[in-house]
This record gives C-alpha cells, structure tokens and sequence, in this order.
C-alpha cells in the first residue's frame, strides 16, 4: 500500500471504531490523552486513515497487555524515537559507505600500474 493512501482520512468515528475493536467513545479519550490525532472535516467531524486504524490497534495490544494509557503514551513515545534512529543510522551508513567507495574509487584512479617486467627485474635483483 503507497504512502499517501495509508495516510488518507477517510473513515469516519464508527467505523474506525469497529476496525479498530473498540467504542467510539473509546476513541475520544485516546484523542483527549494525545495518543491519537484524528484528521477533522471542514465541518469539524473525525476522519482516521488506515495508519491510524493501526495506530489504534497497537494501543489496543498494548492496553490488552496491562499498560494504562500514560504507558501506552510512553511506550509509542520511544517506538517513534526509535524509528527515527533507525532511519537516522541508515541514513548516515548510507553516507559512510558511499565516503567508503569513493575513497577505493580514488585509489584505484591514484595506482600507477606496475609493468611485469619491472617486477621481474626486482625480483632478479633481490636474488628471488
């Protein structure tokens, strides 16, 4: 599933819900605690895209394990945080290794080739 589609608003409170496993009212108090951040209408009407639907599931297992919701808070709060990293390290290894072949690149450019008889006439003079 593309990106913009994942993050469209399109279901409104009920139905969103009822994907989600939970009441509608269930869905107002993740949103007064933050945990959720709905997409409005012009009229003012709640509208969740697919990520939110998976966003309520995870808080769904997450409640369903024993957490409260300032736990639940906390423990997507570092779920973020360490998708951030993550990108961030794969961004720089990206870059290192990119630094990385440029560098062999510009050795090998550097290398003067060595012709074969030179080689031989070196070994000869070493006694090899």
């Amino acid at each position: 599933m593309d990106q913009e589609r994942f993050h469209r608003a399109v279901y409104v409170i009920s139905v969103a819900a009822e994907l989600a496993g939970v009441h509608p009212q269930t869905l107002r108090i993740y949103e007064r605690k933050g945990l959720v951040d709905p997409a409005r209408t012009g009229g003012g009407s709640r509208r969740y895209s697919d990520a939110d639907i998976a966003l309520l599931q995870r808080i769904q297992e997450l409640t369903n394990d024993g957490l409260n919701l300032a736990g639940v808070k906390r423990v997507l709060d570092l779920e973020a945080r360490v998708a951030q990293l993550e990108a961030e390290l794969e961004r720089r290894d990206a870059m290192a290794n990119q630094a990385v072949d440029q560098v062999h690149k510009q050795y090998r450019r550097d290398l003067v080739p060595v012709p074969p008889r030179s080689i031989t006439l070196y070994r000869r003079a070493r006694g090899g």
